[in-house]
């Protein structure tokens, strides 16, 4: 008897640690689909998986736009009448992670981070939540930051103490918190809840600076997406090591 794929969503998942994380749950046989705000975009990042064996299809997504929550979720109900993994993938950065401007920062830009880190985030999830239970183990990873732990922050000795952007880090910091109330609302189902770090990595936000390859910044997202039973939930985690809150 063949065993179903499980179907995974992964929003912002054409380019970057999203399209990474596409790729290796691809080799995992997991069936993606990619939330691409640009279709055209997502269509040939998605021929490129599929011509090296992956299964993956994609579909118009924009976190900024409720009304995309509502289509994504008839799209899986439709098609897979379940959703195995929801990677809320998807998230911006609108200051210097180099200058503290917590005093400066603007009203603009905090709602712009939170509505798209935050509140969209919870809003898609909340949507597509009666999927995710029909699954038979439903995993859901938030991509968080170091940058979004308290602990670290307040701590002089820390590493990340000198880079402080305070809405990406406050969006970060909200999203480990819906991440830990969902997973105790949730605590008697199936479904793991987990927030990932998934490094500081050579992407678009991260700039070649960083000092981790994008094939390594997907590790801890594919890691918590394939948990099995016996994996954690609630957790704050980084290449399996957990992080402090």
């Amino acid at each position: 008897m063949a065993i179903e794929k499980k179907v995974a969503f992964i929003t912002g998942g054409n380019r970057g640690i999203g399209l990474e994380t596409a790729r290796q749950l691809g080799k995992q046989g997991v069936k993606v689909v990619i939330g691409s705000r640009d279709l055209e975009k997502g269509k040939a990042v998605a021929e490129k998986l599929r011509a090296d064996g992956a299964d993956v299809d994609v579909i118009r997504f924009d976190i900024t736009k409720p009304a995309d929550y509502q289509e994504a979720h008839n799209y899986f109900e439709k098609n897979f009448g379940k959703l195995d993994i929801l990677i809320n993938n998807a998230g911006i950065s609108k200051e210097s992670f180099f200058a503290n401007n917590t005093s400066t920062v603007s009203k603009a830009i905090l709602r712009e981070t939170f509505d798209t880190n935050f509140f969209g985030t919870v809003e898609l999830t909340q949507v597509l939540l009666p999927l995710i239970r029909k699954a038979p183990e439903g995993r859901i990873v938030n991509l968080s930051s170091i940058l979004g732990s308290l602990t670290l922050h307040a701590d002089p000795k820390s590493p990340i103490y000198g880079s402080k952007a305070l809405a990406y880090d406050a969006s970060k910091s909200a999203l480990n918190a819906f991440t830990v109330h969902l997973a105790a609302e949730l605590k008697d189902t199936k479904i793991k809840v987990n927030s990932a770090h998934p490094g500081w990595v050579k992407t678009e936000m991260g700039t070649d600076a960083a000092p981790m390859e994008i094939p390594d910044g997907a590790k801890t997202s594919v890691q918590l997406a394939l948990l099995p039973a016996t994996g954690p939930t609630g957790g704050y985690f980084h290449m399996g090591e957990p992080l402090p809150w």
